[in-house]
């Protein structure tokens, strides 16, 4: 069975809110945003992570703590996840041409949201829907 996040085509589980992203559509979970598609779920990611190192939040560590803020995760064990699997040190700081790193984050996220592999294809097309980070 598919995890939550995948029937949304929403793999990182970006909640409800009064923002509207290329590529959504009116789903009927009540909390989470569902996607026509896998690559525009990943896209919204990396438009909020944009957001986030618009915002100083450049690093593992610091995206991780606002994503996934341990009111509601063990966040220190999702950087440690997201550290080892996609080898980008939690302390690196990151810019806005780092689009090759940054793939490797979101499919450690995509892995620790919904407990398998990300499919590296729809995370690169996500990449490339969007203008806020890319590759080198």
């Amino acid at each position: 069975m598919k995890s939550r996040g995948l029937r949304n085509n929403n793999p990182l589980n970006i909640r409800k809110n009064g923002e509207k992203f290329q590529g959504e559509i009116k789903g009927k979970d009540k909390s989470f945003k569902t996607f026509s598609s896998l690559p525009y779920g990943y896209r919204a990611s990396f438009v909020i992570l944009g957001t986030y190192l618009s915002h100083g939040l450049n690093t593992v560590e610091k995206i991780i703590t606002h994503w996934a803020p341990s009111t509601e995760n063990d966040t220190e064990s999702y950087i440690a996840h997201v550290e080892r699997w996609s080898g980008v040190p939690r302390n690196k700081e990151l810019t806005a041409r780092d689009g090759s790193q940054y793939i490797l984050i979101v499919a450690a996220m995509s892995f620790v949201e919904n407990g398998q592999n990300a499919d590296i294809s729809a995370v690169q097309a996500g990449l490339n829907l969007q203008t806020k980070i890319k590759i080198q």
